[in-house]
C-alpha cells in the first residue's frame, strides 16, 4: 500500500519527478551542470513572472531554513536593523537566526492562533526604528495561517523599510506581489509547492539588495552564490540529483498550468478535506478565508490524542502533523501538496471512520 505524505514538506512524488533522479551522474563543474542550473534559476523566476533583469534566482544546497538563513544573514546590512513579526514557530526561528549573528532586531509577538496586529507592528515600526527591512512568514504552517505581505509591506515602505519573505511552505502555491507588497526577497524550498525533493533551496531577491549585501556567513553567502551561478559556477559541491528533481518538477508546474492551476487545485483539495472533516465532527482550527490553501489545520476528535489519530491514519496509508509545541495537545495538520487528487481525499476521509468503529 502506497503511503500518502500529509505532512508539510517534504512531499509524495509524482513519478515523472522520481524518475529524475536517475539521470546520469554529473561532475558540478561541467557545462552539463550548469545548463542545470541556469534552467532551474530562469523557470524559478517564472513561478512568479518576475523580469531577470530586476530580479535573481539564487540556488543553494539546503532545506528551507538555509534559505531562510541566508536571507536573513545576507540581506540585512551590517548597519541595518531588522523587525520580525511573529506569530508562529517559523517566525521565531526567524529571531533566533538574527540573534545568532549578532544582527540588530526588534520582534512583533504574537499568539500563534493570531493574524499579525498591522497597529503593533506600525507602534514597534515607530518606536524602535528605524528599520531596514521587516521578516514576516508568509504561510506559518504552525497553524496553517496565510499571513497578508501587502498591508505589512505598505506599512514598511512607509517606513523606509523592505521585506524579507520565508516563503517556504507558499512560494509556488500562493499569490505573491514582489513589487506591491515592497518585497526585497523571498526564501523557499524545492521540496514543498513545487513538488522536487529535499535538499535544493533558494532565494529569489532584488538585485539592488545583493548588490548590498553583507558577508556574515561562509556557505549560505548570497552575494557569493548569486556572483558565481550568474558566471555559471558554483562555489561547492551542490545536491546534484537534487537539482535534477527541481528541473523536472518546475517543467512539470509550467505543464500542468503554473501557480493558477497549483492553487486551485491545492485549493479544491483542501476544501474537500474540510468538508470531508466537518462531515465527521473534526473543526477546523483558522477559518478557511484566513489559511492557506496548502496546509490546514484541524482540532483533534474528542478524546483522542495525536499519537492515536496519527497512528491509526499510518495503517491506512496516510501521514498527518503534529501541532507543534502545546499545539499537539489541541491540533493536527493536514497538507494538500505533491502527488495526490481527489480520490485519495476520499479514501482519506474513509480512514478517518476507524475512530467511530
Amino acid at each position: 500500500m502506497k503511503t500518502l505524505l500529509l505532512n508539510p514538506g517534504p512531499v509524495t512524488l509524482t513519478d515523472r519527478v522520481r524518475q529524475s533522479l536517475l539521470q546520469p551522474d554529473l561532475c558540478h563543474r561541467e557545462s552539463e551542470f550548469y545548463d542545470l542550473q541556469d534552467e532551474a534559476r530562469a523557470r524559478l523566476l517564472d513561478v512568479y513572472r518576475l523580469d531577470p533583469k530586476a530580479w535573481s534566482a539564487v540556488l543553494m544546497t539546503a532545506s528551507g531554513t538555509g534559505a531562510v538563513e541566508s536571507m536573513i544573514a545576507s540581506l540585512v546590512p551590517l548597519e541595518g536593523k531588522l523587525l520580525v513579526v511573529q506569530n508562529g514557530v517559523y517566525g521565531e526561528r526567524i529571531a533566533s537566526i538574527a540573534k545568532q549573528y549578532g544582527i540588530a532586531h526588534e520582534v512583533v509577538t504574537h499568539d500563534w492562533m493570531q493574524a499579525p496586529d498591522l497597529a503593533r507592528i506600525e507602534a514597534s515600526l515607530d518606536a524602535n526604528g528605524p528599520f531596514s527591512h521587516v521578516a514576516i512568514v508568509h504561510h506559518e504552517t504552525t497553524t496553517g495561517r496565510l499571513n497578508d505581505l501587502r498591508d505589512i509591506g505598505a506599512l514598511s515602505r512607509s517606513r523606509g523599510a523592505r521585506l524579507l519573505v520565508d516563503a517556504v511552505s507558499s512560494f509556488g502555491a500562493e499569490a505573491i506581489d514582489f513589487d506591491g507588497a515592497n518585497i526585497a526577497a523571498v526564501a523557499a524550498t524545492a521540496n514543498k509547492c513545487l513538488h522536487g525533493v529535499p535538499g535544493a533551496s533558494f532565494v529569489v531577491a532584488r538585485r539592488s539588495a545583493i548588490d548590498e549585501a553583507a558577508s556574515r556567513t561562509y556557505y549560505l553567502d548570497l552575494a557569493r552564490l548569486a556572483k558565481l551561478q550568474s558566471q555559471r559556477g558554483t562555489p561547492f559541491t551542490p545536491s546534484v540529483h537534487a537539482y535534477y528533481a527541481l528541473v523536472e518538477a518546475l517543467r512539470e508546474f509550467e505543464e500542468d498550468g503554473g501557480l493558477e492551476a497549483r492553487h486551485a487545485r491545492y485549493a479544491a483539495l483542501a476544501e474537500q478535506v474540510r468538508g470531508s472533516l466537518a462531515a465527521r465532527g473534526i473543526d477546523s482550527i483558522i477559518p478557511a478565508e484566513q489559511s492557506s490553501v496548502v496546509l490546514r489545520s484541524y482540532a483533534l476528535p474528542r478524546g483522542i490524542d495525536y499519537q492515536t489519530l496519527h497512528d491509526g491514519l499510518k495503517a491506512r496509508g496516510f501521514v498527518i502533523y503534529a501541532g507543534q509545541g502545546d499545539l499537539s495537545k489541541q491540533l493536527f495538520r493536514v497538507s494538500t501538496m505533491g502527488d495526490m487528487n481527489a480520490q485519495d481525499v476520499e479514501r482519506l476521509a474513509d480512514a478517518f471512520d476507524f475512530l467511530t468503529r
